[in-house]
């Protein structure tokens, strides 16, 4: 467990903690952008952060769990990641019934894990930003602190059902970024007073920072054309082998389209990428915090339908370019829909595809048309989520802003 204090903030009133996982890079963004809007809104709160990843690791080396992916020498968040690397996201098809069973079997030594847990620490709220663990978390808070608020906070445009993200026989709130996720909670049940609507998902309030830099010089100082359509292709914190393809296939625009590629820890990719460039104007890196900044850069967004990367697009007023296969994660497929559906943006079935999208976007009008539907797309959620853990505790504690708890 950690507790995140700033040194010279003030003592805090309410201890909150955050429940996230390792599989994929999605959880710990949205833990870190909570954390970052609510130390710079200077909110009377503790924030500690639980790794369910972690945490179970502890009880497979005590021998208390089943953990299957420990014959194959990997965790369970480890292998997710690997298999996202190498771009094999079909097998995580296969795995997920897997990882529900095993959730399942070991359902009884993770309450207690978790009531070890609280028992410790005493929180005043727990806000899961984690998927699969919700029901877990929620009995054993209310087998040590039953009036203890529980919040959901969805980090993907709706549910997997069954047994992901919403888990109506418990009391938790649900936060919801689309109205998709809505439906869901209420058609499963969920009360509606526990279910809160936001205007999108969580992203680092960064990306809401004006950048003041102008984007021609930037572009120059990178050795890219100050006025070339720019296209940014991303595939997550780990890369994917998919991106050398895509380049391969868009070398045909080299005079009409340039490209930015961010390789995440992936080195090997970066290297390949640099020496298959021939003729097209391109910029390589690999794993940035400069997310913003590169997005600022570019005129639309090329990658797999990871609800973060969709987002923080948006937020960018970049259209994307998605695929939709039968490779798709099942947790991501809505996302293409949703994208369709506000039409900020190209799925296609395969990155084989990607000149043909690609070709759409070098229509003027066309794309004048997908960045219009971007810019009305208006996602605050990032600056709601506070305000609504601060109602939600201000009515559990029977408290206001203007009266807090007595200081611990």
């Amino acid at each position: 467990m950690k507790i995140i204090q700033s040194p010279s903030s003030p003592k805090k009133s309410f201890l909150i903690n955050i429940v996230i996982g390792n599989g994929g890079g999605g959880h710990i963004a949205t833990y870190n952008a909570l954390r970052s809007i609510i130390e710079q809104q200077q909110r009377p709160w503790e924030i500690s952060l639980t790794d369910v990843d972690e945490l179970g690791q502890r009880l497979t080396e005590q021998k208390k769990t089943l953990d299957i992916f420990k014959l194959f020498g990997t965790s369970g968040d480890q292998f997710i990641n690997q298999m996202m690397q190498k771009g094999w996201t079909w097998v995580l098809q296969i795995t997920m019934p897997l990882i529900k069973l095993l959730i399942k079997l070991n359902y009884d030594a993770g309450v207690k894990m978790f009531e070890e847990h609280w028992r410790k620490q005493q929180p005043d709220m727990v806000v899961s930003v984690v998927p699969l663990f919700n029901k877990m978390v929620w009995e054993s808070l209310q087998r040590v602190k039953p009036d203890t608020p529980f919040v959901t906070v969805m980090t993907d445009f709706a549910d997997c059902s069954p047994a992901f993200w919403i888990e109506p026989e418990t009391g938790s709130y649900v936060a919801c970024g689309t109205g998709r996720a809505v439906e869901q909670a209420r058609s499963l049940g969920v009360k509606e007073e526990l279910i809160v609507k936001t205007s999108g998902l969580v992203i680092n309030p960064r990306f809401y920072e004006p950048i003041v830099r102008d984007r021609g010089q930037e572009r120059q100082g990178l050795g890219l054309d100050p006025d070339c359509l720019t296209g940014l292709v991303l595939f997550g914190g780990n890369g994917s082998k998919v991106m050398l393809e895509i380049a391969k296939h868009l070398e045909r625009f080299q005079q009409k389209l340039q490209l930015i590629f961010i390789c995440g820890r992936n080195e090997e990719l970066a290297v390949a990428l640099r020496e298959s460039q021939g003729l097209q104007k391109r910029f390589v890196t690999t794993f940035t915090k400069d997310i913003p900044y590169y997005m600022h850069l570019c005129d639309f967004l090329i990658g797999k339908p990871g609800p973060g990367s969709i987002t923080e697009a948006l937020v960018m007023k970049l259209p994307v370019i998605v695929e939709r296969s039968a490779a798709t994660m099942p947790q991501e497929r809505y996302n293409t829909d949703w994208v369709q559906q506000q039409q900020v943006g190209l799925v296609i079935p395969s990155f084989r595809d990607i000149d043909r999208a690609v070709e759409q976007f070098l229509q003027p009008e066309n794309f004048a048309r997908y960045r219009a539907n971007v810019a009305a797309v208006n996602n605050r959620a990032v600056f709601e989520i506070p305000d609504i853990l601060e109602k939600i505790l201000a009515s559990n504690y029977k408290t206001t802003v203007a009266e807090p708890l007595q200081q611990r």
